[in-house]
């Protein structure tokens, strides 16, 4: 899965499997594959490593 192994909470991943089926992806990887793409989008061209902490931050990822 993903080239390498990403651990995924077993309820999670449940979650991810119904809503990638409902929505018509193909596989769940597929799904996951497009969230990360459309959230990764959210930081790219930032200019420094503190520009994506304070995005992280005001989105509540880290503090």
């Amino acid at each position: 899965m993903f080239g390498s192994k990403v651990k995924i909470d077993k309820d999670l991943l449940s979650r991810l499997k119904r809503v990638s089926d409902t929505a018509g992806y193909a596989t769940v990887e597929e799904f996951i594959t497009h969230i990360l793409e459309k959230e990764l989008q959210n930081f790219e061209g930032d200019e420094s490593d503190e520009d994506i902490k304070e995005k992280l931050k005001g989105l509540g990822y880290i503090s």
